[in-house]
């Protein structure tokens, strides 16, 4: 392909990564930029060119070795929900910005560990960054078929390097606090986690069923090659013990690279977005390596005999068959892979570069001096970090050669790296450890590290005729860097990194047993290890005593935060500990509050050593700090047992307003009901009196006048007899007091003989009643209890039934263990926010939005408290006219008496 187009074409990619930061930028709240799965993919930024084209490399020529780097951490990724939860809240109350933050606050805010970490890290990660340019420049010519130019601006990567510098110098600067979230970066790192596992998909579905006729047809063709066999087996025991270090190094890499740390701890917005990044990386890193293999072989098969590199096999195989978009694709996959490494890790090595080297050992004397260091040089001491770093990168790559593959230099950057693994994890398990055991741990660790790899891998580099390698050091045999100490069946990978981290672990350990860490060593280990207790409340837990003013401590933060910045965090921390403003010592609480202020912006140690600066500290035995961090335990289980009385006292609050406001409304609802109840006893008690007192003081009335009198009594005396008999069985239900006798009925026969007593009104009103269920339906229920609920509703059903064809539907119907019956007419209604009132007491007294019709109105609250002893419900729905009543009774267990 044409390299001009070629360039095109990563121009417009850079430029739409551009965008896309930029746009996240603008708007961080989008749940575009701030989801778990955004997080998730970010951790993605694991997979550099060396899971892009490195490991098919390996994968050609060594077999299964490359598997190793991607189980430890789809082994380690469980316990995520514990471990990686832990780090981030330490990070979060602490305000942490880089892993050699961490470290240094753990072990009591020390400067130099923090510099130690620092260079480790350096020294482990710039020569790689540097062989992710170098596969940018190699695959960048291997699709555009152009020689490699040993001319400096004629190097595509030269300007790739300037372009990515200028990229992660601005958006991940943009602000002073390093801790703060970069949403443009963790996006766009996130988009190009999705783009390159696509691209590598889209080149392995290719080279598996459409150069070759799936996985079998490769596995039958490369079972053929020279070495098969013995390179896709696992072998024996040493070979066991190989795969076992590489695995435990990819899971101290997994939480100890620089932009691991960064992307999975600093980048982290909620924790639970690492429950989502527990399943979703593994699931993403299974995909990445389910096309390694048959791209690998499928290399060999087709270039067998042939000089080429295996790890560009993803790139000649769809070159071979001149697919040029497969090819580009693949190329802008790799891209992808490698400048997410390079901007991410340069990001957070500017940040260590800065808070744990520039400010401690040359900027932070002009604070102290009272001079003010502005947030714009703070951020332009990182610019020009991250660029010297990229170019420092460029350079190594240009003017070294770094003549071993993607894989090797990414194993060493890893075995460097795991040197923080006993002081990292030490920190969050460990109480007793200690700063001069982790100093002393990591150099020792680094020098064997250096011994046994970084020397042999020089001298290699630089084609030495030295006889290190061969005869040892200094002719010892014992010191042969790759067989230290006679261990010989080990790779060099593995053999460096178990000698190194034993001599580091039992440095860290015996020095920590050996000697006591000062207070304030102590003091984070507390805190650190138990962060569950102090998460909420850390200042109070901070151990500090001597003397400090406010109003010192407020001129630090002036100079450095500004006044408005420094006024606003005061009133915070004000409200929060509910200090008053006018109170002159500061307290151990203040201090912390201030540290973890300057934190983001200069690191833990220069934040710790400028505050001194103004305070006058005194010395705290052991004992004593033992003594306050428990006495700061029982205060915080105190706090602890307060806020959940607290809370409980709250809701006992609530529920004793809920019940008073229902104590409230019986109370309305009783004085409704006895004046509801004496208006409808009045009426007939009324009628009687007025018909009795016209017979007896009208002996003269006409028989056939005095007939209707004692009719009119003897029906108001049978309407009063109903109503009191109503109100009695309604107060036996509501008290429990009730009886009712279930047994086996066959609900369509209690139906009709409910109807047959109401007979003559339906033919007064010329209503068609229809019920839809001829069979035999039984179920359990009380049968004049039922017959009582059916009549109340067919008599509603009748009373609201029009003049001229009414119609009323009863409806049988059996559901799961219940039978429900529905009786419908096609009436006027029930308004929907009537549903649930209809059944209360004398409803119809205070429902003024239809005429009252004749009726106690009590019919419906009786036949809801019979289906409640039924063990049923009674409601009613919407119909599509008129008003329909449902009630269920149950199908096949009978109900005990009651």
């Amino acid at each position: 392909m044409n390299s001009v187009f070629l360039l095109i074409i990563l121009s417009l990619y850079l430029a739409i990564l551009f965008y896309i930061a930029h746009w996240a930028e603008k708007n961080n709240d989008s749940k575009w930029t701030n989801n778990p799965y955004v997080y998730s993919l970010s951790l993605a930024v694991y997979c550099t060119a060396w899971t892009y084209y490195g490991s098919v490399g390996v994968a050609a020529d060594n077999g299964l070795s490359f598997l190793p780097i991607y189980l430890g951490p789809i082994i380690i990724a469980p316990s995520w929900i514990l471990i990686l939860k832990k780090i981030i809240r330490i990070s979060r109350v602490n305000k942490i910005a880089s892993i050699a933050d961490f470290i240094s606050l753990r072990y009591g805010n020390s400067r130099f560990l923090g510099a130690i970490v620092t260079v480790i890290c350096l020294t482990g990660i710039i020569p790689y960054i540097s062989l992710q340019l170098k596969a940018i420049t190699e695959t960048f010519h291997v699709v555009s078929n152009t020689p490699v130019n040993s001319y400096i601006f004629d190097d595509i990567t030269t300007y790739v390097a300037i372009a990515l510098a200028l990229f992660a110098s601005y958006y991940g600067t943009r602000y002073a606090d390093a801790s703060v979230k970069r949403k443009g970066i963790v996006t766009a790192v996130a988009m190009e986690s999705i783009l390159k596992l696509v691209f590598f998909v889209i080149i392995g579905v290719y080279v598996t069923f459409f150069v070759f006729d799936g996985f079998d047809d490769i596995y039958q063709k490369a079972s053929l090659l020279k070495d098969f066999q013995a390179k896709n087996t696992i072998g024996g025991l040493p070979q066991a013990i190989n795969w076992f270090l590489l695995c435990l190094l990819s899971m101290f890499a997994i939480f100890l690279l620089p932009r691991q740390f960064h992307v999975s701890v600093v980048e982290n917005n909620r924790e639970g977005h690492v429950n989502t990044a527990v399943w979703l990386f593994p699931l993403y890193l299974l995909l990445f390596n389910i096309f390694v293999y048959p791209i690998a072989w499928g290399g060999n098969i087709l270039f067998d005999g042939q000089e080429v590199n295996s790890d560009t096999y993803s790139l000649l195989i769809p070159q071979l068959f001149d697919n040029k978009i497969l090819t580009v694709l693949v190329f802008l996959g790799g891209f992808s892979a490698a400048i997410s490494m390079i901007v991410v890790s340069s990001i957070g090595l500017s940040t260590m570069v800065t808070n744990n080297i520039l400010i401690p050992y040359s900027l932070l004397g002009k604070l102290k001096n009272a001079e003010t260091i502005s947030s714009k040089s703070i951020l332009n001491s990182r610019r020009i970090s991250i660029f010297l770093l990229i170019i420092l990168s460029y350079f190594i790559y240009r003017f070294f050669g770094l003549n071993y593959n993607l894989v090797s230099i990414g194993l060493v950057a890893f075995v460097i790296i795991s040197q923080l693994a006993p002081a990292f994890f030490g920190a969050l398990f460990w109480r007793r450890g200690s700063r001069l055991g982790a100093i002393y741990g990591i150099l020792i660790g680094f020098i064997i590290c250096i011994f046994t790899l970084l020397i042999p891998y020089s001298i290699g580099a630089s084609n030495s005729e030295s006889t290190f390698i061969t005869d040892g050091f200094l002719n010892i045999e014992l010191l042969k860097p790759f067989q230290l100490f006679g261990l010989d069946y080990l790779d060099p990978i593995p053999h460096a990194l178990f000698w190194s981290l034993l001599f580091n672990w039992v440095t860290y350990f015996a020095i920590s047993v050996s000697f006591k860490g000062n207070y304030r060593e102590r003091n984070y280990a507390e805190m650190f290890v138990d962060i569950n207790k102090y998460s909420s409340n850390h200042e109070n837990a901070f151990i500090w005593k001597g003397t400090a003013y406010r109003n010192d401590i407020e001129k630090v933060l002036v100079r450095f935060l500004g006044e408005e910045r420094t006024k606003r965090a005061m009133n915070i921390f004000n409200i929060k500990y509910n200090v008053d403003q006018d109170v002159e010592l500061a307290d151990a609480r203040l201090i912390k509050f201030s540290e973890n202020l300057l934190t983001g912006h200069i690191g833990t140690a220069s934040a710790r050593i400028l505050i001194s600066s103004v305070v006058k500290e005194e010395k705290i035995s052991l004992p004593e700090v033992l003594k306050i961090l428990e006495e700061s335990k029982e205060n915080i289980i105190v706090n602890k047992k307060l806020t959940e009385t607290s809370n409980e006292l709250k809701i006992i609050t609530a529920k004793l307003q809920d019940a008073n406001a229902s104590l409230i409304r019986k109370d309305l609802q009783k004085d409704e009901f006895l004046d509801t109840v004496t208006h409808e006893l009045r009426t007939p008690i009324t009628a009687i009196r007025a018909a009795s007192e016209i017979l007896h003081d009208d002996d003269e009335i006409p028989d056939e006048l005095k007939k209707q009198f004692l009719q009119n009594i003897i029906s108001e005396s049978d309407r009063l007899n109903r109503l009191i008999d109503k109100i009695l069985d309604l107060e036996k239900f509501e008290t429990g007091k009730q009886i009712i006798h279930p047994t086996k009925n066959n609900l369509v026969k209690t139906i009709e003989k409910s109807i047959e007593s109401l007979q003559q009104l339906i033919k007064n009103k010329h209503i068609a009643i229809h019920i839809e269920s001829k069979q035999v339906v039984n179920a359990f229920y009380d049968e004049d209890r039922i017959i009582q609920v059916i009549t109340n509703l067919v008599s509603n059903a009748i009373k609201f039934c029009p003049e001229t064809n009414g119609l009323i539907t009863i409806q049988i119907k059996e559901k799961n263990n219940f039978i429900h019956t529905f009786v419908q007419d096609n009436g006027k209604g029930i308004h929907p926010n009537d549903f649930v009132a209809i059944f209360d007491k004398f409803y119809q007294s205070t429902n003024q939005n239809i005429k009252k019709p004749v009726g106690s109105g009590l019919g419906l609250a009786i036949c809801k408290q019979i289906m409640e002893y039924h063990k049923g419900k009674i409601w009613a729905e919407q119909n599509a006219k008129g008003a329909s009543i449902v009630f269920t009774l149950p199908k096949n267990n009978p109900i005990e008496n009651i």
